[in-house]
């Protein structure tokens, strides 16, 4: 299992089953593909069927699944990724997190305006945290 300092810090503030399940996927994903970037994408892929990211930490999904067009293409695909916000979740359901999110002018955006402007919203208090 990763030192727990090898887990990223969004996760290390995140529900335990998100971090074992991290842990658990990047450790079998070491054995079969060494370590490194790929290991990592691995485990990233796993947490985002059950989590979705939500401000700096991951919170349970209320439905197993992949999370965007690229989760859901695999390695192979071109789709984009929409960084851990669950962009198959309904509209009602991310206009739920853009306001959790003080998310401004999130009334008037269509889907994937609200899944980039969550994106943002994410990486902006990801970097709040760490600094």
């Amino acid at each position: 299992m990763p030192a727990r300092e090898d887990i990223p810090s969004t996760l290390k503030r995140s529900p335990k089953k998100a971090q074992e399940t991290y842990a658990k996927t990047h450790d079998s994903a070491v054995e079969q593909y060494g370590e490194g970037e790929r290991a990592h994408r691995t485990a990233f892929s796993a947490v985002k069927h059950s989590f979705e990211k939500v401000g700096d930490h991951w919170e349970p999904k209320a439905k197993k699944g992949p999370s965007d067009a690229k989760a859901a293409g695999g390695r192979d695909t071109r789709a984009e990724t929409a960084g851990g916000v669950d962009a198959n979740a309904s509209k009602e359901h991310l206009m739920g997190i853009a306001k959790r999110l003080d998310v401004t002018g999130r009334s008037k955006m269509t889907k994937a305006e609200l899944v980039d402007a969550i994106q943002k919203a994410n990486d902006k208090a990801t970097r709040e945290a760490r600094a």
